[in-house]
């Protein structure tokens, strides 16, 4: 059965006047308490249960069921009415006879609308045609829609109005809130896996008088009372390592982090970041732990480990390769990373800006515009360069060397680890390099001499990992957009101009984890 046309103040109009016809009927047309209904997909699981045909070939009564959920679908046939009805977990015809449900119950379904909320009473059965039906004995209203669904319930498909009308995308498109569904099983199987590993689950500040732990612009707050100036986090390492030297030797947070940059199909200026520390453990230690989580989550939504991303099959089965920064810049790049003249000339051909870079800077470059889109992975890239690494631990045998990876699928950084630094006397001569000519508004232009502090007391060694969960859910449900994979987006005002994904020109910064 159609909706009613027009446009959808008039269809509003329309269903105003049926909520008024409801209530006249005696009906509240905003519902109650359902108690005691199951989920539909365990209504369906009891098709077993319905006893085999009888000398006439008619199925007796099944088990009685009762259901709740949005009707999608409704078509009448004389004084019958058949509903397809979904809750979250599937959809299940429903038959309304006017003799089973009575007067009462049969004058409120005519004024039923696509879009509306029931709850059923009934049993299970099979239409003539076979089909798994719940025979309704009873219908309860349980909440009017007074706005029509997408026309002939296809669903959203304007890409930019799903993101800005989540409430609709999810119940007219199926493979969203099962994206959403899964991302939630992934977090838990994350928590899961960190929590069986001994690590404890805690909370830092979102708002912090210092913004540190990463290099990126903070969003920038102020506090009444005290006349503070406060940054929401850019990522919240440096409380983390803090709990390190209190004692706490494994922890972790999965934290909504903040960076006022840019927008891509990659990054969203509000993101959710797992960061982990182990005490007594270094980057090593993280790669395992790294391998463990991903195929937890990968067990959580469906145990395939050979996945589909961006057209490609990608085999998380661990253990993965290890690739050293320097093999690999050798090998894409066409030059040793240390051949200072070799590294300019690369630089200058790929139209890079030279005079008065540093090399390692020019080297970090190099491999971001060489390197990463061809990391097909999942690969670990261990052994950094330490100056591009101020927060880790360099190795014992090369000082120019640091214990840092990143992973990589697709050319996409999922996740971040270092062998963590605890000398603080290093520490704090790195973080004044590190910030030296920087302006306040663009990083972590203040140290936090409470940190250092901190370290001075003794953090025992440790290897920190963090993970970007946005990232991680968007490969393994191989979506296209960051956005696909967050409930609610940041999005340009209504009033601009919208812009589509490729047309979205916002910058976005190098990396979550910087």
């Amino acid at each position: 059965m159609s909706e009613t046309s027009g446009h959808a103040e008039d269809q509003e109009s329309v269903r105003r006047s049926k909520l008024e016809k409801i209530s006249a009927l005696g009906r509240d047309p905003w519902g109650q308490r359902f108690d005691d209904h199951c989920a539909i997909s365990a209504a369906r699981d009891l098709e077993q249960q319905i006893p085999p045909k009888d000398e006439s070939g008619q199925h007796p009564a099944g088990p009685a069921v009762r259901v709740a959920g949005r009707v999608m679908l409704r078509r009448t046939a004389g004084k019958a009415l058949f509903i397809d009805l979904r809750d979250w977990t599937g959809k299940i015809q429903v038959f309304c006879g006017k003799g089973q449900v009575g007067e009462d119950h049969w004058a409120a379904l005519q004024e039923l609308d696509l879009g509306d909320l029931l709850g059923i009473d009934g049993h299970l059965g099979y239409t003539r045609t076979g089909e798994l039906t719940v025979f309704a004995s009873s219908v309860t209203l349980l909440g009017k829609s007074l706005l029509p669904p997408p026309e002939k319930w296809h669903g959203l498909t304007d890409i930019e109005q799903r993101y800005r009308n989540r409430s609709v995308d999810l119940f007219s498109n199926p493979e969203s809130l099962a994206a959403f569904l899964s991302r939630s099983k992934i977090i838990a199987a994350v928590r899961s896996t960190l929590s069986g590993q001994g690590f404890v689950e805690v909370e830092t500040p979102t708002m912090q008088a210092i913004a540190g732990g990463a290099a990126a612009r903070p969003f920038v707050t102020h506090h009444n009372a005290l006349d503070l100036t406060l940054y929401l986090r850019i990522a919240p390492e440096l409380y983390l390592k803090r709990l390190l030297v209190g004692g706490m030797e494994r922890v972790f947070e999965i934290a909504r982090v903040f960076r006022n940059e840019g927008i891509s199909t990659k990054h969203n200026p509000e993101f959710t970041m797992m960061e982990c520390y182990q005490a007594y453990g270094d980057y090593r230690s993280m790669m395992d732990l790294t391998e463990a989580i991903f195929s937890a989550a990968i067990q959580a939504v469906d145990g395939n480990y050979r996945r589909t991303v961006n057209g490609r099959e990608v085999d998380f089965t661990p253990p993965w390769p290890r690739k050293t920064y320097a093999e690999l810049f050798r090998q894409h790049v066409g030059c040793d990373m240390t051949d200072i003249a070799s590294v300019a000339e690369k630089a200058k051909a790929k139209g890079l800006e030279t005079t008065g870079v540093d090399h390692d800077v020019l080297v970090g470059e190099l491999f971001e515009e060489h390197v990463e889109d061809a990391l097909e992975g999942p690969v670990f890239v261990i052994d950094y360069p330490a100056s591009l690494c101020p927060l880790t631990k360099r190795k014992a045998t090369d000082p120019s060397v640091a214990e840092r990876f990143e992973l990589f699928v697709q050319g996409m950084e999922l996740a971040n680890a270092y062998t963590e630094l605890n000398d603080p006397i290093l520490q704090e001569e790195l973080f004044r390099n590190q910030l030296s000519g920087q302006k306040e508004e663009d990083s972590m232009a203040k140290m936090d001499t409470d940190f250092i502090d901190a370290l001075k007391h003794a953090m025992p060694p440790a290897g920190g990992l963090g993970i970007g969960i946005d990232r991680m859910v968007m490969i393994l449900l191989d979506k296209a957009s960051i956005r696909d994979v967050i409930l609610f987006p940041l999005l340009r005002p209504k009033s601009a101009e919208l812009a589509t994904e490729a047309e979205t020109a916002i910058p976005e910064p190098k990396s979550e984890f910087e």
